[in-house]
């Protein structure tokens, strides 16, 4: 368990470092250019994921936060497998619990574009999260097929 929580706990600190940085080194919506296809930019997300359902509010966030949160820590406690990828999951939807709680909006800087059209900025809690979430589904899907393949008759 030791190993899953440290991962956690570096994602969470780069999150938090990150983020601090760029609320402290950029005004809001400041780009620094980094190659053609990607800036650092100071953005604020009220919402979800691409800033969805920010009409909701922050508190909303903020509850369905802590009620995924306990249900990882839950299963991470349950189930031994897939522990680190949990503790990434967790670590990213605290990073973004930090931001509402703290902020009211959570701290966005990563900015992927093709010319005038730009991927919704991210964070590296986003990051964690999309990783996490992605991975325990192909290894789910793996997992599945390679039971399906044993439980075929000879």
């Amino acid at each position: 368990m030791k190993k899953p929580l440290l991962i956690g706990a570096l994602i969470l600190a780069l999150d938090i470092i990150t983020k601090i940085w760029i609320r402290n080194s950029l005004s809001l919506y400041e780009a620094i250019t980094i190659t053609p296809f990607f800036n650092i930019v100071h953005v604020q997300n009220k919402g979800a994921a691409f800033g969805m359902f920010a009409a909701f509010g922050s508190a909303f966030f903020v509850i369905v936060s802590i009620v995924a949160i306990a249900a990882m820590l839950w299963y991470m406690i349950k189930v031994e497998e897939q522990r680190t990828l949990i503790a990434a999951l967790m670590a990213g939807a605290i990073g973004n619990l930090i931001d509402r709680i703290y902020q009211g909006y959570v701290t966005d800087f990563l900015d992927f574009h093709a010319g005038s059209l730009h991927w919704p900025a991210f964070n590296v809690a986003d990051i964690a999260l999309t990783v996490g979430v992605s991975l325990i589904v192909i290894t789910g899907f793996l997992h599945d097929r390679g039971s399906q393949a044993n439980d075929v008759p000879a």
